[in-house]
C-alpha cells in the first residue's frame, strides 16, 4: 500500500539525525548533502510503494522485480556508501574482479552516523549503542570493502558499541578527522595489520581508555 506521508517522514527524519550526527562531528556540508538523492522521484516512489516503516522499502522492490533500481540510483550517488567504490582491481596483488577501493575518511565516518542514524529510525525505543554494530555483523561476511575501509568503519562501530555516543564522538572528531585537510590520510588502526593489509578481529582492548 503506497503511504507518501509516513516515507517522506521517515527519510526526513533520518536526515535530521544524520545531519545531528555530522554537525556534532564537523562535517557542515555532508550532514547538509546526506540522502538528498531520496528525494528524487526514482527513489522517493519506490519508497512510497513499499513503505513498512521498520526496514528498507528497497527489500520490497527486490523481492517484486529481483532487483532495486531505487537502489542501485542510490549507491551510485552518494559516496557514503561503501558500495560506491566498487571498480575493477588496479593492481595484481587484489586478484581480478570487482574490488572494494578505499575510501576518503570523511566518508566512512558519514557512512557510520549514517547506520547509527538508521539504527535510531528503524528500532526507537529499542535502539541501543550497539544495535548499529550488531545489525552490522548480520551481513559482515558478505561485504566487497576495502579492509582498511572495513576496519575503520568497524572501530567506530565498536567504539560506540562498548563505550556510548559522547566518548565514541569524542575520539572520532579529536583523532580519526583530526587531519581534516587530507581525507585521505587514515588514523593507525588497532585492528589493521598494514605489512599484511588484513583486518583483525575487534577485541574490547584495542579500544583507548
Amino acid at each position: 500500500m503506497w503511504n507518501w506521508l509516513g516515507h517522506l517522514r521517515t527519510i526526513h527524519h533520518h536526515k535530521m539525525l544524520v545531519m545531528q550526527g555530522c554537525f556534532a562531528l564537523g562535517l557542515y556540508r555532508q550532514g547538509l548533502l546526506h540522502d538528498l538523492s531520496k528525494y528524487s522521484p526514482t527513489e522517493f516512489l519506490v519508497g512510497a510503494k513499499y513503505y513498512t516503516g521498520s526496514h528498507s522499502p528497497n527489500d520490497g522492490e527486490r523481492r517484486d522485480r529481483g532487483y532495486s533500481l531505487s537502489w542501485l540510483h542510490h549507491k551510485g550517488r552518494n559516496k557514503h556508501h561503501f558500495e560506491y567504490w566498487i571498480d575493477y582491481a588496479v593492481d595484481e596483488h587484489s586478484g581480478p574482479g570487482m574490488v572494494g577501493m578505499k575510501m576518503p575518511v570523511n566518508y566512512v565516518v558519514e557512512s557510520f552516523v549514517d547506520r547509527v542514524a538508521a539504527s535510531k529510525n528503524y528500532q526507537r525505543d529499542r535502539y541501543q549503542d550497539d544495535s548499529a554494530w550488531n545489525y552490522y555483523l548480520r551481513g559482515r561476511d558478505h561485504l566487497i570493502i576495502h579492509p582498511q575501509t572495513q576496519a575503520l568503519l568497524e572501530f567506530m562501530l565498536f567504539f560506540l558499541a562498548r563505550r556510548g555516543e559522547a566518548k565514541s564522538y569524542s575520539y572520532i572528531r579529536r583523532v580519526i578527522l583530526a587531519n581534516r585537510r587530507d581525507f585521505d590520510a587514515y588514523p593507525s588502526l588497532p585492528n589493521y595489520d598494514p605489512k599484511e593489509g588484513k583486518l583483525l578481529e575487534m577485541t574490547e582492548e584495542m579500544l583507548p581508555d
